[in-house]
This record gives C-alpha cells, structure tokens and sequence, in this order.
C-alpha cells in the first residue's frame, strides 16, 4: 500500500471538560467507544476504540495538588476486533473476550486507583476482574507538573486495546512552570506518536500469529514477540503536517507504540532543546541534534524555527530499527518518515524564553540505597515453542518477591543479558537513573555470575531528570535508584513493549508499612 506524505493536517487533541470542579475535587467522565476515523487522505475510514470517540483521546489537564476524579466507562462491544490470543493468562475462555482498566502511566495514586491489570471491568461493569475495587478513580496530582498519559492495562490484551487506539495525554501543570515562560498556548502542542499497518479496506492490520498458515499445534490466533506498523501516525493521522510559526515551540512527544522505538532527527539539521522527561522538567535545557524514544516515554522539548525562511519544509525523521536496535533498517520512505513542518510567517512577536535553569532535583546517591534489589531481563519457550519474556524468569502469577518498604530508597539493577533493549516501566514511583554499567553476560549466562567489564556510564543529559521508564541495553546493568511512595498496596513493573506485557514481562510487586513481618509476607501467596 502507498500512502502521498504530508497529506493532512496535525490534529490537536482537545483539552477535556470536567463534568464538576468543585472545592475538593474535579469529575470527569470518559467513555470508550467503537467508531471510524479517516487516519489518511487517501484511506477509506478505519474502525478504532477511543476515549470519547476520539483516537488519541482528549487531554486532561490538571493543577498541581488538584483531586481529579474520572470515571472511566466501557461502551465496547463484547467481541475484539483485532485477533485475541486465548492462550495468554487472563484471556482463557472463561473471561470476557474484552475487557478494560486504565492506567494513568507516570501518576503517583493509591493502588485501588493505578489500574491493576486485573482490576478490569466489561460494557456497563457486568463482570469486573478479581481485584476490581471501585467504578470512579482518584488522581492527587501531588507531584511535578509533567506530561504523564492514560491507556489502557487489560491483563493478556493491553497490545491489542492500545492498537485499537486507547490512549491519551494527561498533563499536569503548576506555577513554578508557568513562570518560566516557556512556549504556551496554541504554541504548546502534544505529539503522540505510534505506527499502525492497514488491510486494503483501510481497517488496521493486527497479525494473527508468525506466520500464515501458523505452525502445527501454534494458537491461532497466537501473540507474537512485538508488532511494529508500516505507517507513523502522529495524533491519529499517518504523515501529518503542521503549520508553524517563525517562532519557539514547545512539543510534548509521547511514544504511543507497541514496540517500535524511535530515533527523531529534523531534516534541517537543527537541533532539538530538551527541556523535560517522564517526570517533568530537567535541572537544564540539553541542546541534542537526535533523540531517541523508547514505547512509553515522554520528551519535552521546544524547535526553534525563527531563523528558517517562509516556505521551509522540515521533516522530522526516524532511523531507530525494529526490534530497537538490530532489526532491518526502516525504509526512509515510510517508516522513516514522521512529520512534516511547514514555516510560516510569524504572526506576532515570540515573547518566550528557554532559561538556563529549569527546576532543581536532588540526585539520590549509590549509599542512600537501603536494599538493592536484581531484576534480570528473561527469555525461554513456552509450549508451543513461542518466546515468552519473564523478568527474573517468573511469570505475573509467581508469588510476589519485591516488598520496598514505605519511603524506603532501594537501587534496582536492571540486568539484561540478551540482545534487545527493553523499556522497563515502574509503576507508583519516578526513579532517577544512576548508570548503566557493561558486564560479561557469557558469563552471567553460564554462571550466574556478574562480571563487569568496563567503567559505568553515566544517563545520557536528557535521562537525568525523573523517569518512569528506562531503556535497558543488552550486555549492561541499569542501575536505579527510587523512594517507594506515597502509598502502600500492590502494583506491577514491566515491559513496556506491549507484546512482552502480555506474555509474560510483567511482575508484581508490594509497597509495605515499616516494621512487615516475615508472618505477613508469608500470608501474601500468589498474585490473584
């Protein structure tokens, strides 16, 4: 299929409106739904879900310290449009076909409000998952204004809801940003990126398995180890463009996608000036010609365009391979492409500013870690010899083995003896990188042993700030440091490679009171 470039213009999602603010908190309703959507000129409509019709869905924007309540309400049919694989825990055939629970991605919440993955609820909560506990969420928002986003966190389906298109941004703004003078208004604009593939009748294209006819005795349909589209997408259209001024902008870019991981460039050669991560603002800008974005991740960052001409057209390009970074080669004219900037003039003058300072963090140091605790990055076959990825080589319904305590500072070694690089997500907490450090995985792998064989390597200046994902690179241990907060309760670290979530690169893990007892770890069992 052959799609013309830079045929439609950049949607900008809408800021949603509160069905009720009022003094102590403020409700929003949002509704899933099945509808069709034009995501190319030159495509017939495409059938999605979206958060209230919308693909990506609207933006909640919240102050900081505000009590943002939502209820999140499942009107989908009962059966999938793309292929479920019954084989997966949490899709046998005794649970609904589909079923929903949205995970506000980078918030600090109380668990009941995270979006366990088997706290799922069906169309109008007629069957809800084992853990469900309550139809109406709580978001405090008492953390660092930061472009976080919700999508959804079925167990066994995450891939193919997120696929289908549920996702949106959430940003949380405060004062101390404000002030900066950054870029604002029609001037600050979401990127949400991800990659789709289309049949010929313009409907997505989710492989069934492998390979067709799959292999004797394979699950049709069946996971596979990652999906990556033929077409980026960039607010819901394949190949947009986007007008812009002679002036400064501020881009909240959020990689949206199953697997594929991107490595942005600008045509012109210009660079981009990095101002935020996953957690809000860097300490400073950091100046970066390329920056790379794994599934999950957030980077703010501000174009200049007031030195290009009238007329310039930029494109912004990717160059990342998939699998991240080993795979073919993507092909310039398709998945080389993201979108394009057309300059024009500038309407009124550009009053913003870049500062030299941004926000201060406090770095945590290697000795204030009170446990250190190795995760390692797992592959095996499963029965019907397909790859299965575990981390610690346990599956989610493995008895829980972290239990952080309560404000608590713990340095995780995340430890990657393969040879791809994962994206690692921690719920509940924002983290800080400390290094990543090579080792002998021949070795490792052999003995279990952990050899270093060179000097650790400091994040690079754009991973400096508050993360809540990290790239894990083969052949290194990524090392984190992290304070358990502010709550207690049970929540999940994983994958964020949507395909190794589902089967199997997802854990639980329990934040508990000072003072737990061996008694009471015993009494936990298994993940429910």
């Amino acid at each position: 299929m052959e799609l013309t470039p830079f045929l439609d213009e950049l949607p900008i999602p809408r800021y949603l409106k509160p069905k009720k603010r009022c003094k102590d908190y403020t409700y929003y309703e949002l509704t899933m739904r099945e509808f069709y959507t034009k995501m190319h000129g030159e495509l017939p409509e495409t059938r999605v879900w979206g958060y209230e019709s919308q693909v990506p869905g609207p933006i909640i924007e919240a102050e900081r310290g505000e009590r943002v309540r939502v209820k999140w309400i499942n009107e989908l049919p009962e059966k999938h449009f793309l292929p479920v694989d019954r084989s997966l825990h949490g899709s046998h055939e005794h649970n609904p076909e589909v079923r929903t629970v949205v995970h506000l991605h980078g918030a600090e919440v109380e668990p009941e409000s995270d979006g366990y993955p088997e706290a799922w609820f069906t169309r109008g909560f007629k069957k809800i998952g084992p853990v469900f506990d309550r139809e109406v969420y709580e978001y405090p928002n008492n953390q660092r204004a930061a472009a976080l986003w919700y999508h959804d966190h079925a167990l066994g389906i995450t891939r193919l809801n997120v696929y289908a298109g549920l996702a949106g941004m959430y940003i949380i703004r405060d004062e101390h940003e404000r002030l900066l003078n950054l870029p604002a208004g029609l001037f600050e604009i979401p990127l949400i990126i991800c990659d789709k593939s289309f049949n010929d009748d313009g409907s997505l294209f989710y492989p069934r398995n492998l390979s067709d006819p799959p292999p004797q005795g394979v699950p049709d349909p069946s996971i596979t180890p990652g999906v990556a589209g033929d077409f980026i997408l960039v607010n819901g259209k394949v190949w947009p463009y986007l007008e812009v001024e002679q002036r400064k902008y501020r881009f909240r870019i959020l990689n949206a996608s199953n697997e594929r991981f991107y490595r942005l460039k600008l045509d012109s050669g210009q660079p981009f000036i990095q101002i935020g991560s996953d957690g809000g603002l860097l300490q400073r800008p950091v100046e970066l010609t390329e920056i790379t974005c794994a599934p999950s991740e957030r980077l703010d960052v501000i174009i200049d365009f007031s030195e290009q001409p009238v007329g310039t057209n930029i494109v912004l390009t990717n160059d990342a391979r998939v699998p991240f970074d080993f795979g073919a080669p993507v092909d310039p004219e398709t998945t080389g492409k993201v979108m394009q900037f057309r300059i024009v003039e500038l309407q009124s003058p550009d009053t913003s500013e870049v500062p030299r300072f941004l926000s201060y963090i406090k770095r945590f140091q290697e000795g204030e870690a009170a446990r250190i605790r190795d995760v390692t990055l797992d592959v095996t076959n499963d029965s019907f010899s397909r790859l299965k990825f575990l981390l610690s080589n346990r599956e989610f319904t493995d008895c829980i083995t972290e239990k952080p305590i309560l404000g608590q500072i713990e340095m995780w070694r995340i430890i990657n003896q393969g040879i791809a690089v994962h994206p690692i997500h921690i719920h509940l907490i924002q983290f800080q990188i400390l290094d990543r450090i090579p080792f002998d995985t021949a070795t490792f792998n052999a003995t279990g042993q952990l050899r270093f064989t060179g000097q650790p390597q400091p994040p690079s200046p754009g991973e400096t700030g508050w993360k809540d994902t990290v790239q894990a690179p083969p052949g290194f241990v990524t090392r984190l440091m992290m304070r358990f907060g502010p709550y207690t309760g049970r929540y999940v670290y994983h994958c964020h490679i949507l395909e190794h979530e589902d089967y199997d690169m997802m854990r639980p893990f329990q934040v508990v009171e000072p003072g737990f007892s061996c008694s009471s770890e015993a009494q936990e069992g298994k993940s429910e």
